[in-house]
């Protein structure tokens, strides 16, 4: 047998296992991160105030009110970069509150957003000023709507009615620092920065907690980070 072969082979074999042999030696291990956080209890349902029902559903609540094409870089924000990223997921909707007065601005709104594309699991419905106030009033947050019933916020709320989130929002550094907890309760969607880099996360740790629930795998306080790839089995087209 030619010897230079053999090595030559050899070599060519070990180069080409040596990275699957890595791949595999990561992928068991265990990369942890905390369940998103429940921040409010007994969020107040809608289903006795619209066609919509929160329970058993993923939902990120906005409120437009009178003026929402004010909010219209928000609603394009949360359109592109939450909505179309999480349209297909099973149970997952966006409600959109608006007074009755805002009915003439819809069309116009909804051309700011659509791009082409349908808004099947994007929902508008139209509240009275006391009944949008009541919705609100049951959401943990620290700023109030403004004049015109609006925000630029969002908020997460799960199938038990429940308000998710971030009870410590800290950096790392500024846990090193040892600053003062504070909280994310809600996502600004005129924050580009904070729609992808946690509202977007946000999401995806929640759509991973639901899906190992039906499979008896969840675990309240930590999962592997490597399950969130995993999420897309669950979509739906």
């Amino acid at each position: 047998m030619n010897i230079k072969l053999v090595k030559r082979y050899t070599i060519l074999g070990i180069l080409f296992f040596l990275p699957v042999a890595f791949l595999l030696m990561l992928y068991p291990a265990k990369h942890n991160y905390l369940a998103l956080d429940v921040v409010n209890e007994n969020v107040q349902d809608i289903k006795g105030l619209s066609e919509y029902d929160l329970k058993d559903h993923i939902t990120v609540l906005a409120f437009f009110g009178k003026k929402p094409l004010e909010r219209a870089t928000a609603a394009s924000n949360l359109k592109e970069l939450i909505y179309n990223k999480f349209k297909g997921f099973k149970h997952f909707q966006i409600i959109v509150f608006l007074s009755p007065e805002a009915k003439a601005d819809l069309p116009a709104l909804k051309r700011e957003i659509e791009s082409h594309e349908d808004l099947k699991y994007w929902h508008f419905v139209f509240l009275d000023d006391e009944q949008t106030q009541q919705v609100f009033d049951g959401l943990r947050t620290d700023l109030p709507l403004d004049g015109n019933l609006s925000t630029a916020r969002v908020f997460i709320v799960d199938g038990d009615l429940n308000q998710r989130g971030r009870l410590d929002d800290r950096t790392e550094r500024e846990l090193e620092l040892k600053k003062p907890a504070y909280d994310l309760t809600s996502y600004d969607c005129v924050e580009v920065a904070i729609l992808k880099n946690k509202m977007s996360e946000d999401i995806r740790v929640l759509f991973t907690e639901y899906r190992d629930k039906r499979k008896g795998k969840f675990d309240s306080s930590t999962r592997r980070a490597n399950d969130l790839k995993g999420i897309t089995d669950e979509q739906e087209n």
